[in-house]
């Protein structure tokens, strides 16, 4: 007989993927389509706040750039939108780009948007609309021409050993 410990039930396994870490995971290999629909999301929301001063848009843009650092799409309403709508209903072909470049990328959108929303937040509205407009040029660098700054600042710092091969091992052989 097998004595009961206060009535206690031992755990039931967990789903593959249910680990808190498997929710804070990015896509590897990313669809290069979907992220340049999202940087064209991010343009036309960077130009909106600007162009009619919405106070409140640096820190919306924020918010999307740390979920996407975080977990990819799956916690970004614009990633959600763009990977399980749009995307699907263009009927592109992915083209399927490595991961780690792009969460970097993502990264830098991440400090420059919350250093904007911190602008926004003291009141300097003319320095926060600046910092966005860094944002909006390198969305629009990316959405228009495939030209993620992000990813080629990873590349150069990969070449120089600030980033360890390990980070992204196909970005060496060349497909980053």
């Amino acid at each position: 007989m097998v004595p009961v410990t206060g009535g206690a039930r031992p755990a039931a396994p967990r789903a593959p993927g249910r680990s808190v870490a498997g929710v804070f995971t990015f896509p590897d290999p990313v669809n290069e389509v979907s992220a340049r629909l999202v940087a064209a999301g991010v343009v036309v929301a960077s130009a909106l706040t600007i162009a009619l001063g919405l106070r409140w848009g640096p820190f919306v843009l924020a918010y999307g750039f740390v979920a996407r650092v975080a977990a990819g799409p799956r916690f970004s309403p614009l990633g959600q939108l763009v990977t399980r709508v749009v995307t699907p209903r263009l009927g592109w072909p992915p083209k399927l780009v490595p991961g780690p470049p792009k969460r970097f990328a993502q990264g830098i959108g991440a400090v420059v948007t919350v250093t904007s929303a911190a602008l926004a937040g003291t009141g300097d509205w003319p320095a926060a609309a600046a910092v966005l407009g860094l944002v909006l040029a390198a969305a629009l660098l990316e959405s228009v021409l495939a030209l993620c700054v992000g990813c080629k600042l990873f590349a150069l710092m990969m070449r120089a050993g600030w980033i360890p091969v390990s980070a992204c091992e196909r970005c060496v052989v060349g497909e980053g």
